[in-house]
């Protein structure tokens, strides 16, 4: 007893609410009422910041329990896309559920965070991140009869060669897909000055970007457009949440000519969004889900489908199919990545010309570079200019 309660001493644990929905599932209906105080999505703690902390997990249990990164399950990204997913299923097969949000980040703190998970009897425990890597290789050892879902990574003990146990699967995405997809949407829409702002150079992000770049080269092509007359800014800001000096560089591009910025950085779409608003005709894709509903000069969203892969694997765990010690990658090819045409305002790209674009990346018409360990400037481009690079 009191290891629990000195390790909830040091996390923050939300019980399941509603979220706002993206469009790869349906929303989650309401959740039971929790039974221990503690910040509600609609008031998380900001970035960073210890918050009270409730009482450790209640006699009856959790089977199901998605830990963030200290992040909330309400970011209208990449946590909330999972845990979408996880709610969808627990409330649709009465399974009881939570999360917990740690206080800090660390693998100490995920450690912690998980094994309170443990004690309150979990039997599947989601992870988004890469962040969790190392504690999932670790925590996979220690709980052999907990199954671990690790969203974004696989399993390593930190020298990145994957180990993944029969307990856990390792699930990622095809974001060079997803950008290529969103670039080239862009430029078929008539937008011939866009911007990338990414978080943190991490594989994910960067494959976001090198996708975006190679799917406005690829669009240019195919509308005849000329050598250079595509210009795109290129720039990493190191964190995933917003910064005033984020949208100080948001603005500038913006008034410096730039017409639309994919944002693939979790939270510092936040700050780019005041930015766009600001200034007629300033538009924003957006990364993970379906961000429409945060501003309306979002047009698009290259998104991973979160939910539908988490919903996938806790099913699998049930239905005895599990995919124990793999490592699972959501493409176009089993519709794991996509651009939600129904939100989006994209001109002339319609559904039509989506699902023709989508067919050849199906098929391997379309094979987009997905090396991380490169840099933007090694792409083959000649209609696409890049500038402002960082």
């Amino acid at each position: 007893m009191k290891k629990l309660l000195a390790i909830a001493l040091a996390l923050v644990m939300i019980f399941a609410v509603a979220a706002c929905g993206g469009t790869d599932t349906p929303a989650p209906a309401p959740a039971p009422e929790p039974v221990a105080e503690a910040p509600t999505p609609e008031e998380p703690p900001a970035v960073g910041q210890d918050a009270t902390a409730p009482s450790a997990p209640d006699d009856e249990g959790h089977e199901l329990v998605l830990i963030t990164d200290i992040g909330t399950i309400d970011d209208r990204s990449f946590n909330q896309g999972s845990w979408e997913g996880l709610a969808q299923y627990a409330q649709e097969f009465g399974k009881s559920f939570n999360y917990i949000q740690p206080a800090e980040q660390g693998d100490d703190a995920y450690l912690n965070a998980i094994d309170l998970a443990v004690q309150g009897g979990a039997k599947v425990i989601v992870t988004p991140g890469f962040l969790f890597e190392v504690p999932i290789h670790t925590a996979q050892a220690m709980y052999p009869n907990v199954h671990f879902i690790l969203i974004d990574g696989v399993p390593h003990d930190g020298g990145y060669a994957p180990d993944i146990a029969p307990n856990t699967v390792g699930v990622t995405y095809a974001e060079e897909q997803a950008g290529f997809l969103a670039g080239y949407a862009a430029v078929y829409a008539g937008y011939t000055e866009l911007g990338f702002m990414g978080g943190m150079a991490v594989p994910a992000v960067v494959r976001f970007g090198h996708g975006f770049v190679q799917g406005a080269e690829v669009a240019g092509e195919e509308l005849g457009l000329g050598d250079g007359s595509i210009t795109l800014n290129y720039h990493y800001t190191d964190v995933f949440w917003p910064l005033p000096e984020i949208n100080t560089m948001a603005s500038a591009w913006y008034n410096d000519g730039i017409d639309c910025i994919f944002v693939a950085g979790g939270g510092i779409v936040f700050s780019v969004i005041p930015a766009a608003e600001q200034v007629a005709d300033k538009y924003i894709i957006g990364v993970d889900v379906d961000q429409s509903g945060l501003s309306n000069t979002i047009i698009t969203s290259a998104m991973k489908k979160l939910s539908v892969s988490v919903y996938d694997k806790i099913a699998d765990f049930y239905n005895g199919t599990w995919p124990g010690g793999q490592h699972v990658v959501y493409s176009a090819v089993n519709d794991g990545v996509g651009l939600p045409m129904d939100t989006s305002s994209l001109g002339g790209f319609g559904q039509a010309e989506y699902d023709a674009l989508f067919a050849k990346l199906v098929s391997g018409a379309i094979v987009v570079d997905d090396r991380h360990d490169i840099s933007v400037e090694d792409l083959p481009l000649t209609i696409v200019s890049l500038n402002n690079l960082g």
